[in-house]
């Protein structure tokens, strides 16, 4: 009788009790792959260690938790960044992109619900969740490109609507993926769940804030389907958070010309963050083919990043990772799902 497909780290956990595993053999079999290294490694030699049912069929679940995430396109940027496609058993993708400085975004779901309306992903609707299994196999192969110390649930999905399995993944990277708990960083657009969940885990991740405006009829429009939280309650929560954990919150703000690049919003941003523990991340829109935004120059958007910065915000401006390669979050995905509808045309 052939095994059910794993999804998540629980189903790793009972196939290999099973199999006769204890829970040091299992922590072994998750630690590895976790870190990316090959199920033989260590000082303990296997066959002194595991048990024969279990070294038996561990080729097998190797080939297993590497087909949960595979490697379908890189597209490596002058930053030092690579953009990756990565495939899922189900045949559908997500993205996963290297960051410089041994970062990486991971993504939490196949599309996104919250329909942010400047990015590709929020065009598409959400499509399925991505099982934590999935989601430490992103972190497993980009571990098998390069080093790993830091991993941002920044990518498609929000983390916050499929917070289960996200917190799951989180713990077995913290406890035994040798990822420190402060470099897991959770992105949210804002959900009372998340302030409810995160305090109570093993592991608690520095926490990201999608703010992009501080006004509450704009974030309506920008974020039509995020829940209604007024920006100044968003920061309020942020800085609870914060104090609690003594990380800082890092405000995210995508930086659009003629939308949230008036003097308005930097006078907001001075009443809401100035006194906080925060950083600002200014990150100039990475435009997207077919929507009705654009990039700020680089110059406007420094002289906004300094202009907060004197007046006691610590922000840092970023460039958004992929630029040269027309990566903007979720371009992979969809540039792939147009050619798929071109095939499937083409042969009919």
């Amino acid at each position: 009788m052939p095994c059910p497909p794993i999804h998540s780290i629980q189903d790793i956990r009972e196939r290999l009790r099973a199999l006769g595993a204890k829970p040091k053999h299992e922590l072994r079999v998750l630690r590895l792959w976790a870190q990316g290294l090959p199920q033989d490694s260590g000082r303990r030699a296997l066959d002194s260690f595991m048990p024969g049912s279990l070294r038996a069929v561990l080729p097998d679940l190797t080939r297993e938790l590497q087909a949960l995430a595979t490697l379908r396109e890189e597209h490596p940027g002058e930053d030092g960044s690579a953009r990756l496609l990565v495939g899922l058993q189900d045949g559908q993708s997500v993205e996963s992109v290297l960051l410089p400085r041994e970062g990486l975004c991971v993504s939490s779901q196949v599309g996104c619900a919250v329909g942010c309306v400047f990015c590709m992903t929020g065009r598409e609707g959400l499509v399925r969740q991505v099982g934590s299994a999935e989601i430490v196999a992103q972190v497993a192969l980009a571990r098998s490109l390069r080093p790993v110390k830091k991993v941002v649930f920044m990518g498609m999905g929000e983390p916050s609507h499929n917070l289960d399995q996200v917190l799951e993944a989180i713990d077995l990277l913290g406890m035994v993926g040798n990822i420190g708990h402060k470099n897991l960083v959770f992105s949210t657009v804002g959900d009372v769940r998340v302030f409810e969940r995160l305090p109570q885990g093993r592991v608690k991740p520095a926490l990201a804030l999608s703010l992009h405006t501080t006004r509450a009829d704009l974030r309506m429009q920008l974020l039509p389907r995020a829940p209604r939280f007024d920006p100044q309650d968003l920061v309020e929560a942020g800085e609870h958070y914060a104090r609690a954990t003594g990380y800082p919150i890092q405000y995210q703000w995508t930086l659009i010309e003629g939308v949230n690049d008036s003097d308005e919003e930097i006078e907001g941003i001075v009443r809401l963050l100035k006194g906080k523990y925060a950083l600002m991340n200014m990150i100039p829109y990475n435009a997207v083919p077919d929507l009705p935004y654009a990039r700020p120059s680089w110059e406007r958007a420094a002289a906004i990043a300094r202009t907060l910065h004197q007046r006691g915000v610590l922000t840092k401006l970023r460039q958004s990772a992929g630029q040269d390669v027309e990566g903007g979050c979720g371009q992979l995905r969809a540039r792939e799902v147009v050619q798929r509808v071109k095939w499937v045309r083409a042969a009919a």
